[in-house]
This record gives structure tokens, C-alpha cells and sequence, in this order.
């Protein structure tokens, strides 16, 4: 999944919580895009419908032969579409619904295993931390171990003991 290079600069814990996490997303995007897709879908059919209904409604005031019954075709046309939109609104909801439970099944079904591999991550990340510390402790500790083993030293790169035994012959 990664590039040669970029995979053996990762430890296996990073590696497993990154694809953890890459597969968490393209699932969620995958169904955000079915949601669009389906509302797209929707939005197409309610146009098309209102437009059908609209050119049939035009088609009968056209063919009125008085004004009687143009008057009451009219009336009987002021909301074209009414059931249209009602049944677009439902359907609407009901998907942005069915939209939510399939994220919602998603992140139930993805957010166990990121959590365990972020766990397991931060777990190897503290044990290495606490194996370098202790390396870095262990070197601290063998540079003092060689600076007293040398004993102290002044500037002209005399032992102080050595200056304190001339200074007491005099």
C-alpha cells in the first residue's frame, strides 16, 4: 500500500494504524459518495418529474377554449408539483437517514481496529522511548564513569592532587 521506500522507514505498528485509519476513510468516502450519488439521483427525477408536470399543465391551459375554463384549469394548476415535492422531501429524508446508519455501521465496524493499532503504536513508541532513554542514561553514565577515571584535572592539564602536593612542599 505504501511506496518500497516510505514502507521500511515504518515501524509495523505505524504501518498497521495508518492502514487501519486509510481503509476507515476510503469506506467512509466510498459511501459519502454512493449518499451524493443517490441524491444526484433524486434531484435529476424531481426536475424531470416537475417539468413533465409543468408541460402537461401549459398543454391544458393552451388548449382552454374559453376563459371559464381557463380560469379553472388554473385554479386547479396553482401548485403543480405539490405531491411531487412532498414525495421528494420524504425520500430526501429517508436517505439522508439510511446515509447516517451506513456511516454510523462504518465507523461501529472501523473504530475498534484504529483503536487497538493506536494503541499498539503508542505502546511500541513508549517502549522505545523508555530503551533510548536507558541507552542515553547508560552513555551519561560511562562519560562520568571515564571523566572521574582520568581524575580532575586543572587548566595546564595537572591533577589537582598533584598541584595540592607541591603547594604543601613549599
Amino acid at each position: 500500500m505504501f511506496p518500497n521506500s516510505f514502507n521500511s522507514s515504518l515501524s509495523p505498528a505505524l504501518k498497521s494504524h495508518l492502514e487501519a485509519q486509510l481503509n476507515f476513510a476510503t469506506e467512509l468516502s466510498r459511501k459519502m459518495v454512493d449518499t451524493a450519488q443517490q441524491m444526484s439521483a433524486l434531484h435529476l427525477r424531481l426536475a424531470q418529474d416537475l417539468l413533465q408536470e409543468w408541460s402537461s399543465a401549459s398543454q391544458q391551459l393552451l388548449c382552454a377554449r374559453d376563459t371559464g375554463e381557463l380560469m379553472s384549469l388554473a385554479a386547479g394548476r396553482m401548485l403543480p408539483g405539490g405531491d411531487k415535492l412532498r414525495q421528494y422531501q420524504q425520500q430526501l429524508g429517508n436517505l439522508v437517514a439510511n446515509a447516517n446508519v451506513e456511516m454510523n455501521r462504518t465507523a461501529e465496524t472501523h473504530l475498534p481496529e484504529a483503536s487497538r493499532t493506536a494503541a499498539a503504536f503508542a505502546d511500541e513508541v513508549v517502549r522505545k522511548t523508555a530503551e533510548e532513554t536507558e541507552k542515553a542514561t547508560q552513555r551519561q553514565r560511562e562519560l562520568i564513569e571515564k571523566m572521574h577515571a582520568g581524575g580532575p584535572r586543572d587548566g595546564a592539564g595537572r591533577s589537582h592532587d598533584t598541584g595540592r602536593q607541591s603547594d604543601q612542599a613549599r
